[in-house]
């Protein structure tokens, strides 16, 4: 007799059906993250990314292939620099640490790299727990976790996410390390870039602060396993400044910069949790809903329609869908393709149609702000227009 399905497994087969049969999952990584974070109110988004399909995928199948993403000589440059900032064990790797973040600790001599091979992404969260469980409970020592696995949950869904390094100092608190490829020159990098970093690190560090959580909730000595009162161990402090590791001006020499993310990082804890419940996005879906990029054109655009968007001109640089969206709105004349500033400014007027209705003065509430500010607009321009014809 099969086991009952529990409450978990039966989103996790929803999700796989939406996903399509045969179809691997493709994993939900902190960059991504980041970027539905940035976009809330967007179901689609959630849902393709709660499933695990490919987006990139999907768009081409949609014909509207994405352009975004790392090109491949991107990604080798990436990969060599990394290689060599971890090289001997790390060795160079903490010394930036200890050097940006920790001077009055010991030099980082004699450190501990633990081996995080797992099987799965569950494996490999499993044996990070156990690893940083193992660091706290012996301080004194630094410890680097080469490409840990983390798990987040997100909108009710479990988000397994892999950073670059996480340091464990001799105090017992933890560091983010994000190693990028783009440079710092003479001591600065590209604002749009560090910002991108520094979104991305904040998903760590919220990931890595329920993790520091569990721990500290869990009795002392395993005290209180056979229904004993125990003490609890003081959850560990992750740290809000995390350690950005860049190429030198233009040599492939490692530079690092301490950057503070707690602003990141509240604006992201509070955009995830008005994330809509994924489950309650695959429970409003008809019935037979399938995401697979093998479907004909049209049941598969019927599908990706099903699921409501919220467009910005923002989402041309974080998301793979961003062409098909915008036609989308565009046909739709809805005024988010505008942008949000604009959305937010005109109030409850929706679409290009309305606000120019509003601005002749055909439609709309006169004691609205937004449509006397439009025919206040719309009034100057035909002053304008007829001065010039003079």
């Amino acid at each position: 007799m099969p086991p009952p399905r529990t409450r978990g497994t039966a989103l996790r087969q929803r999700l796989a059906e939406l996903r399509g049969p045969d179809v691997p999952a493709k994993a939900l990584d902190a960059r991504a993250l980041a970027a539905l974070a940035a976009n809330p109110g967007c179901a689609r988004r959630a849902i393709l990314d709660g499933a695990g399909v490919n987006k990139a995928a999907l768009a081409s199948a949609l014909g509207s292939p994405s352009a975004f993403g790392q090109s491949q000589f991107a990604l080798t440059r990436g990969n060599a620099f990394e290689a060599k900032v971890k090289a001997d064990g790390g060795a160079e790797l903490l010394r930036l640490v200890h050097d940006r973040l920790d001077r009055s600790a010991e030099p980082p001599v004699g450190a501990r790299v633990p081996d995080l091979t797992a099987t799965g992404p569950r494996g490999r969260t499993a044996r990070t727990e156990l690893e940083l469980r193992e660091a706290a409970a012996h301080p004194g020592v630094w410890t680097l976790l080469d490409h840990p696995m983390l798990a987040l949950d997100v909108a009710g869904s479990p988000a397994f996410l892999e950073p670059d390094a996480v340091v464990v100092h001799p105090d017992g608190s933890w560091t983010v390390v994000e190693i990028k490829s783009f440079p710092l020159l003479d001591g600065s990098a590209d604002p749009a870039k560090v910002g991108a970093a520094a979104r991305q690190a904040a998903v760590y560090v919220l990931a890595l602060e329920e993790l520091a959580a569990r721990l500290g909730a869990e009795p002392e000595d395993g005290a209180g396993a056979e229904g004993a009162e125990g003490t609890s161990v003081s959850a560990p402090r992750v740290r809000h400044r995390i350690l950005l590791v860049c190429p030198r001006d233009f040599s492939n020499q490692p530079a690092a910069s301490a950057v503070d993310i707690r602003k990141q990082r509240a604006v992201t804890a509070r955009q995830l949790a008005r994330l809509t419940r994924i489950e309650d996005i695959a429970d409003a879906l008809p019935e037979g809903t399938c995401f697979s990029p093998e479907l004909p054109a049209e049941a598969l655009t019927e599908a990706v329609e099903s699921v409501p968007a919220t467009y910005a001109p923002e989402c041309l640089a974080a998301c793979e869908l961003a062409f098909h969206c915008r036609s989308r709105s565009r046909e739709a004349g809805a005024v988010t393709s505008l942008g949000r500033p604009v959305r937010a400014e005109l109030g409850g007027l929706t679409t290009v149609e309305d606000v120019l209705a509003a601005a002749r003065g055909e439609a709309g509430d006169p004691d609205d702000p937004a449509v006397a500010a439009l025919r206040r607009a719309a009034a100057l321009r035909a002053e304008a227009l007829e001065a010039a014809c003079r």
